[in-house]
């Protein structure tokens, strides 16, 4: 089976041609930071007329380096939400226009899924696993049972950990994106150096909350002297804050793993796998942090390369063949989502600018 995927919820275009025994014949993506840059951060309109003008030509690209035309595809996939909402019908309406014309099965796949089983295109691992899916736009513990079956046991209250990174980048004037700027920084950083808080912590429950970890941060940089910010507060600053993340999703995924363990006996108490997935996941400092946790709780920890970490075609092309072969086809009047749970039945979660 060799499916085309189509990615287009934020502020990348991205194509890829992907077959069923893993192979990844073609991934491009096109980024959109320097139309983005001078406003710190996405544009929804701009992210989506940038998506019009150049998605057809992407994936001509991606066939043509895939070696492959529109007549050996066995399906098309395309991201169907969450997402911004303009960018995200830009891409399924190419994916139902190629699905129509070409005869072939369309997949209408959840971005999330798309990061949730990413592991299963690079590493063939086998459900269930314990996710952290770490975004600008999401952060959640999940339980992956399997296609299409997720049990959330934490999700943010507020602010999603890589929109705190972007905030904090712009606040210190690292530009965008912040994420990769601020992980920079704090290389060459004193992480003991400002006493920032870790929210929720010693609290029961897998949930996190990142909005007064950031307000810590902005009241930091305005206790500073007056004058331009030196390298070694941006340093300093950075480190902090990174250390401090790094806590509150070592302390949230450490509970999320004691429940894993109940409800996934057949595991055992020294099984099973941590993967962390989503754009925040690239963040090499985090990735260590969780490393110890999944050591600590007898986990495998699993992390897609960075690549395939942030958004990409390739990850929702798999998804696509998840499902696909199934028997999980989608009709062409499947409706864009700006928001699309993975966990339907999880509780709403409260607090201001609760994600889905």
């Amino acid at each position: 089976m060799i499916v085309l995927g189509i990615e287009t919820s934020c502020d990348e275009t991205c194509a890829a041609v992907v077959r069923d025994d893993r192979a990844v014949l073609a991934n491009l993506v096109r980024a959109q930071h320097d139309d983005h840059r001078p406003y710190g951060g996405v544009v929804p309109e701009i992210a989506a007329r940038a998506h019009v003008d150049c998605l057809d030509g992407l994936v001509a690209a991606a066939l043509a380096e895939a070696g492959v035309g529109f007549a050996e595809l066995d399906g098309v996939a395309a991201t169907a939400g969450p997402g911004l909402i303009g960018g995200v019908m830009v891409g399924l309406m190419t994916a139902k226009a190629i699905a129509a014309v070409h005869a072939i099965p369309l997949a209408a796949v959840n971005h999330l899924e798309g990061h949730a089983l990413t592991v299963r295109l690079t590493d063939d691992i086998a459900f269930p696993y314990l996710l952290l899916l770490v975004s600008g736009g999401h952060c959640q513990l999940l339980i992956v049972e399997g296609v299409g079956r997720y049990v959330r046991l934490g999700t943010t209250i507020d602010d999603a950990v890589g929109e705190a990174y972007d905030k904090v980048a712009r606040l210190l004037g690292l530009g965008y994106p912040g994420g990769p700027a601020v992980e920079r920084a704090a290389a060459d950083g004193d992480a003991g150096r400002f006493a920032l808080p870790r929210p929720l912590r010693g609290r029961p429950g897998c949930d996190f909350s990142f909005s007064g970890l950031k307000t810590a941060v902005r009241h930091a940089f305005e206790a500073l002297p007056p004058g331009p910010l030196t390298d070694r507060d941006v340093a300093d600053l950075c480190a902090s804050f990174q250390a401090a993340v790094g806590d509150v999703l070592a302390e949230r995924t450490a509970n999320a793993a004691a429940v894993f363990r109940e409800r996934c006996p057949q595991n055992g108490p020294r099984g099973g796998a941590l993967v962390v997935a989503g754009g925040v996941a690239a963040n090499q400092a985090l990735r260590a942090r969780l490393a110890q946790v999944a050591a600590a709780e007898g986990l495998r920890l699993i992390a897609p390369p960075p690549e395939l970490c942030t958004d990409n075609a390739a990850m929702i092309a798999w998804a696509g063949i998840e499902r696909l072969r199934l028997g999980l086809v989608d009709s062409l009047d499947a409706a864009p989502r700006a928001r699309w749970p993975l966990d339907a039945h999880a509780p709403p979660a409260t607090g201001a600018g609760v994600k889905a």
